[in-house]
């Protein structure tokens, strides 16, 4: 069978497909956050903050790419079926309905539609928008393969287009320098602490079940199993680099408008801010459109991904009937508030990152130790406790005197556990334990063989 040629044009598509999956609502406003928040310090903070917010799920979707995964199922499934079960709907109730999609349709109408709508109203504009909202991301995505042609040739052009024009005026007419005041998270371990806004972003969580997609994407344009790979890799390059642009343009623009502003209580606020400053109320009404493009081609995203992999693990229950499931629960848990969604979750973000970063670099190297359920499942257990307490140091269960100690505790003797990275060296001490007994399982077998 001929290889088919990768065009320009369709490693373009590709690469606007991926982008509008997974650069939503908190992709726009957290590096606006961090650019307030880390003032004199943002150029650490921004480095740290890309290695969450791109080059990790650029991993994530090879991840899936090089292990022919069909779900995140399949990526976590070489510890155990039960933990890849369990795995998989932890990720997508947190990207699906209980976080992630809600916080799209939230922050839309937090920085669009509730700056004219009369408070006492609120309530009813956000039941009538958000039921808007995602009845219209339920419609377009009953049929799969309408996602490629919506998101990539027809919201992401105008989204980006409308955001490069805030850019362009916010970085020619800068409000001020960026030797701001730095607070004081960003003073010393800046780098570190842009790691962890990165979280927020939830893209290396979300990537593991939006790489799904874009696989069946690359497929559906003729390319074979071993092009998938190289297509994903060059159409993910290109996006994660335009990303990084607009990530570093995006904090500048906020270290810069502590010239004229004071840090706002979320990065939403803050470009409100800042647009309304260059263009008025015009400007308010831009920024809402702006920001409901950049969401709703996420939303689409996360529907999709969603349904087809609660579809496989569970394949009683047709993908209809799950998209059905996102749509309510999105709507419903989405009229909590933009600031409870984003509060809650925090501790569940601080749990799930562990697991989903080594089970990425696990799934990258599976190749050297033939995907042993040894090594998985030693560095899944030696993450499992730094990932815990990580959660309960971020959660309102720290005010407790009894939590409180067990955090003191393991912020005081486990390396890097009070920066949020406790994780990091008994996950490596975990590698190498089951690389050892991987290597020393097969040399019995060997031996018992000749």
């Amino acid at each position: 069978m001929d290889e088919k040629k990768l065009t320009w044009q369709k490693l373009v598509l590709v690469a606007s497909l991926i982008f509008g999956m997974f650069f939503g609502a908190g992709n726009l406003i957290f590096p606006v956050q961090l650019g307030q928040l880390s003032g004199g310090n943002w150029l650490p903070a921004t480095v740290g903050f890309l290695i969450t917010g791109t080059i990790v799920p650029f991993l994530a979707m090879m991840a899936v790419s090089v292990t022919n995964s069909q779900s995140v199922y399949d990526i976590a499934r070489p510890v155990a079926p039960w933990f890849g079960t369990v795995f998989l709907v932890a990720i997508h109730m947190t990207i699906g309905p209980f976080f992630g999609t809600p916080r799209t349709a939230a922050t839309a109408f937090s920085m669009g539609v509730a700056p004219f709508v009369p408070v006492k109203y609120q309530g009813l504009a956000m039941l009538v928008f958000s039921a808007v909202f995602f009845g219209l991301a339920y419609f377009l995505t009953v049929k799969e393969s309408g996602l490629l042609k919506w998101v990539g040739r027809y919201l992401n052009p105008l989204f980006l287009g409308l955001l490069l024009l805030v850019l362009v005026l916010s970085l020619v007419m800068p409000m001020g320098n960026t030797h701001q005041t730095v607070s004081a998270a960003y003073q010393s371990n800046a780098a570190f602490q842009g790691i962890l806004d990165g979280y927020n972003t939830m893209d290396g969580i979300a990537l593991l079940a939006l790489a799904v997609s874009v696989v069946y994407a690359v497929k559906g344009l003729g390319f074979h199993k071993k092009q998938v790979s190289t297509v994903l890799a060059k159409a993910g390059l290109l996006s994660i680099v335009a990303e990084a642009v607009i990530y570093a343009a995006l904090v500048l623009v906020g270290t810069s408008s502590l010239g004229l502003f004071k840090p706002s209580a979320n990065g939403g606020d803050a470009f409100a801010q800042i647009v309304g400053h260059y263009m008025g109320n015009f400007g308010t009404a831009l920024t809402g459109f702006i920001v409901t493009l950049a969401v709703f081609t996420t939303a689409m995203g996360l529907f999709v991904s969603f349904s087809q992999d609660m579809h496989r693990v569970f394949p009683k229950v047709s993908y209809l009937w799950w998209l059905r499931v996102i749509a309510f629960g999105s709507f419903v848990t989405a009229n909590a508030g933009l600031t409870n969604i984003v509060a809650w979750s925090v501790p569940i973000l601080m749990l799930l990152y562990p697991f989903a970063l080594v089970l990425i670099l696990l799934s990258l190297f599976s190749k050297y130790f033939k995907q042993s359920a040894l090594v998985y499942r030693f560095v899944v257990a030696a993450v499992t406790l730094p990932a815990v307490l990580d959660a309960l140091a971020s959660s309102p269960l720290v005010s407790l005197a009894s939590v409180q100690r067990v955090v003191n505790g393991y912020h005081q003797f486990v390396p890097f556990a009070s920066l949020g990275f406790g994780w990091v060296v008994p996950a490596a001490l975990g590698a190498l334990v089951g690389l050892g007994a991987y290597l020393v399982t097969n040399h019995q077998n060997a031996t018992v063989l000749d």
